[in-house]
């Protein structure tokens, strides 16, 4: 009797360490979809802050007002 009483907290024991790990393997899982999804995410934002970046450059470079020039001390 004592031996089943043992061997029934064993059979427990190990019952609720495999429910355990098999929740944190569903938790890695899903935290792992999810750092995928950011680096995906990051790549597309990397990417257009570069698009943007060239556009602003290119309009910078297309204004007078951003143009370096020394027509007022040509002037004087």
């Amino acid at each position: 009797l004592q031996c089943d009483l043992e061997n029934q907290a064993e059979l427990e024991e190990k019952t609720r360490l495999i429910n355990q790990v098999l929740e944190l393997q569903h938790t890695l899982e899903d935290l792992s979809a999810r750092v995928d999804s950011v680096k995906e995410e990051n790549l597309k934002l990397k990417s257009e802050n570069q698009v943007l970046g060239q556009y602003i450059e290119n309009l910078m470079s297309a204004s007078n007002v951003f143009q370096t020039t020394d027509t007022k001390s040509k002037r004087k």
